[in-house]
């Protein structure tokens, strides 16, 4: 059985990875907490560092089929969307100025299959408009948004040209070398090579309704979305937990994306999953979608001619935007 000390600093990672983050402080002190979520930047920072050997024969028939599969755990119940065609995959952005999308509307909006929640986005409060990316966008093989330089690092969960997944730490100029086509920044890269990188579920970032994106040998795309927050239903998982699922699926490569409440599946028009959110899906600037012609899909960059450093994340989507501020970034990362 786990000690009390474990106990307590798995109650304090949920806590850091909610929209309650400073309730943390009670349980390990606000210094600790701060020594906390450096630390775990330090460590996937460092995870996204490690040489991805690819290891992946793309199947050289194409399948594209877009399966949902039901998978449950100890404390936890969500769904795989498997899609045996990576490269039916795209990045695709808000259409609405100033404010982000629901995961469901851009579905509609753009025909696709199905497709889950994206990558990082500025979010004071955990209450914005998720109109402001935080990393990298790419989208058809253009950068459409990044808030660094060229050779300035990143985290980032993608897939290149050819259908192969993409992740870890990568400057923007190595991703456009690379022929990466699709991106979005999120971290942990969590398994490389066929290996998982957590090694128990004290490091697994909290208990918590999650999304994440990994490969098989064969070239399978898996997106893992995890339901979390509902006593009686499904409480969350750590990133150990996922780890674990995704490696007895064969997962080569995998990688974490936004969670909590913006854990969102649709499939047909319809949203799969329990999203935890109370006030409905949230409104996001990125989502992974699936396309029966993905290269016909046009994807406008809302971003382009907004000067991000004084738009202000804060102000709510039924209200007009006020860009003569700029808001203090804080960053989605569950």
């Amino acid at each position: 059985m786990p000690s009390g000390t474990s106990w307590r600093y798995m109650l304090a990672d949920t806590l850091i990875t909610s929209q309650h983050r400073e309730y943390a402080k009670y349980l390990i002190g606000q210094d600790e907490l701060n020594h906390r979520v450096d630390d775990y930047m330090k460590k996937f920072d460092a995870m996204g560092t490690i040489k991805d050997n690819h290891n992946v024969a793309l199947a050289p028939k194409k399948n594209n089929a877009v399966d949902v599969e039901p998978i449950s755990g100890k404390s936890f119940k969500g769904y795989m969307l498997i899609v045996h065609n990576p490269q039916m995959i795209r990045v695709v952005t808000t259409s609405i100025p100033g404010q982000g999308e629901q995961i469901l509307s851009m579905v509609k909006r753009t025909g696709a299959i199905a497709g889950v929640n994206g990558g990082a986005f500025d979010d004071p409060n955990y209450d914005g408009n998720g109109f402001r990316p935080i990393g990298v966008v790419m989208s058809g093989g253009k950068l459409l948004y990044s808030d660094g330089g060229m050779e300035d690092p990143v985290n980032v969960v993608g897939i290149d040209r050819n259908g192969l997944m993409v992740a870890g730490r990568y400057k923007p100029s190595e991703l456009i070398k690379m022929g990466v086509k699709d991106a979005v920044s999120f971290s942990p890269k969590f398994i490389v090579n066929g290996k998982g990188l957590i090694k128990n579920e004290a490091d697994g970032w909290g208990i918590a309704p999650r999304t994440c994106m990994a490969q098989t040998k064969d070239g399978t795309i898996i997106f893992l979305v995890i339901d979390g927050r509902q006593p009686g239903y499904s409480v969350g998982a750590t990133l150990y937990d996922a780890q674990q699922l995704l490696l007895e699926k064969g997962a080569v490569t995998a990688a974490n994306l936004d969670g909590g409440s913006s854990s969102v599946l649709v499939k047909n028009n319809a949203v799969v999953n329990h999203p935890s959110s109370s006030y409905g899906m949230r409104y996001l600037p990125t989502a992974f979608l699936i396309f029966d012609q993905p290269d016909k899909v046009k994807v406008d960059n809302l971003w382009n001619g907004v000067d991000m450093s004084k738009f202000n994340s804060a102000y709510k989507p039924f209200a007009s935007p006020n860009t003569s501020h700029s808001a203090a970034p804080a960053q989605r990362r569950q």
